[in-house]
């Protein structure tokens, strides 16, 4: 069976798109690729057909638990063999599976990089017949990348592990620099690894850029793209408190709609986000948690309530619109008082040297009475009665990720296993990550100012060519 009666047999499809069967081949000629697509482009099918036709076991390894889950879900309703292995499931269930991949089962298993920390996992991948290794949400993998997972640095400790198979690295946005470290991360040299880039270019998708001061003027281009667009969309807001307002103010409108943050539980946004997918004409209102994995052909329309942190993180999510090829708009709501949350979301997000100590030395001097009563203790410690500061949560993030601790303050079951790494404690790589990202909310006040093509601009920022 050929790629194309695999993807008709399993998938449905009747072609190919863009590069996807470039891609196959190259894969299944036992070569490296990195792939750039446009979010929506279809990359998963770049690693699941040569999973398919291979005779070993395809590693996927994802950033997102929330994705891997939609992603084996869909695949099982393929009758493909698919499973993951992280950190939601029970002890009783982690161990099926673990028996499962001993016993040679799954075509492809999905695992967080966190999972190989885990001794019993990294001895039994290693006996595994690895095929095929796909990295998946690549830019993770560098830290000048937008969403730096530490875990992503020990791929070339992953690839020689699993016996160095051929690599697949996928990402819908990366600049040149990242792509140049994705390469250097997973250990191979560029003349080894073959670039796939589809560029970013949708040209269903029509970028809009309104200034606005206030919420009575964010309402009325919400309420005129709402009234211009019919089909669905989705809201954004970087504020829970500012997504609540509007979505009052929606009410008294009659405007049906839902609403997606942090703030709601885990059965609750998952009801939120298949109701959603279910749903004709359906509008969310929702913080930049919502999104991965949503694949809703018909959203008409994106807007940005609230400015976004990077030209990253804004591609990623206007590339939800227009699925189906469908003419489509993406409108930031452009007010200059909303840098203030921006910057501030930046101070909480790097916290100095001298911070990260100064946790960290609680959690080993105090850390029976910090699992004891909870983060609202820990903060009084660190800020008095500062509760808007948010630093804590950042180092507690930060340390999980780097294998310091175990455990988290909410269950109260934090674990020390580790020293602080070098770069926590180095103030010149803080300052650098700090500079980077007011870099890059620099670079999207830019893209909200210019009176120039704005697609171009997008393609310029990423290092790539454009043509009307």
């Amino acid at each position: 069976m050929d790629s194309l009666e695999t993807l008709k047999n399993y998938f449905g499809y009747t072609g190919f798109r863009g590069e996807q069967k470039a891609v196959i081949e190259h894969i299944l000629q036992r070569e490296h690729a990195l792939v750039i697509m446009p979010t929506g482009a279809g990359k998963s099918l770049c690693y699941q057909i040569p999973a398919l036709m291979q005779e070993g076991l395809t590693l996927v390894i994802s950033p997102l638990i929330a994705l891997m889950k939609d992603q084996v879900d869909a695949l099982q309703r393929r009758q493909i063999d698919a499973a993951f292995i992280n950190s939601s499931l029970t002890k009783k269930s982690r161990e099926a599976r673990y028996s499962a991949v001993r016993e040679g089962k799954y075509k492809l298993l999905y695992v967080t990089p966190e999972r190989f920390r885990k001794r019993e996992f990294a001895e039994l991948i290693g006996k595994r017949k690895i095929d095929l290794l796909a990295v998946d949400e690549a830019h993770c993998i560098s830290e000048w990348g937008h969403d730096f997972r530490p875990d992503y640095t020990r791929l070339r400790e992953f690839r020689e592990m699993v016996g160095n198979p051929t690599t697949i690295a996928l990402t819908a946005t990366a600049t040149p620099d990242v792509q140049q470290d994705i390469i250097f991360q997973l250990g191979l040299k560029p003349e080894e690894i073959t670039q796939f880039h589809e560029g970013i270019e949708r040209p269903n998708l029509h970028l809009l850029v309104e200034d606005v001061w206030g919420e009575e003027e964010k309402l009325d281009e919400i309420l005129k793209m709402h009234q211009k667009r019919k089909g669905s969309g989705i809201i954004y807001f970087s504020l829970i408190k500012t997504l609540k307002q509007f979505s009052e103010l929606l009410v008294k409108r009659k405007i049906p709609h839902y609403c997606y943050h942090g703030d709601l539980e885990r059965t609750e946004r998952k009801q939120v986000q298949d109701q959603f997918m279910s749903g004709k004409d359906t509008l969310v209102l929702a913080t930049n948690a919502f999104g991965m994995g949503i694949d809703k052909e018909d959203i008409r329309f994106v807007i940005h309530a609230e400015i976004p942190a990077s030209i990253e993180s804004y591609y990623q999510e206007i590339g939800r619109a227009g699925r189906d090829g469908k003419d489509s708009d993406c409108l930031l709501l452009y007010d200059e008082q909303d840098l203030l949350i921006q910057m501030e979301f930046i101070k909480w997000n790097n916290p100095d040297a001298a911070y990260y100590e100064r946790v960290y030395h609680f959690l080993i001097e105090e850390l029976e009475k910090i699992n004891a009563f909870g983060i609202d203790e820990f903060k009084e410690k660190l800020h008095f009665k500062n509760r808007r500061d948010y630093r804590l949560e950042t180092v507690l993030s930060m340390l999980d990720r780097y294998a310091v601790i175990e455990g988290s303050i909410e269950t109260k079951n934090i674990v020390v296993q580790n020293e602080l790494p070098s770069q926590l404690m180095d103030q010149t790589t803080l300052d650098a990550k700090l500079k980077r990202e007011q870099q890059k909310l620099y670079s999207l006040v830019q893209y909200a100012k210019t009176e120039d093509d704005r697609k171009a601009f997008i393609h310029a920022y990423f290092g790539l060519p454009y043509k009307k």
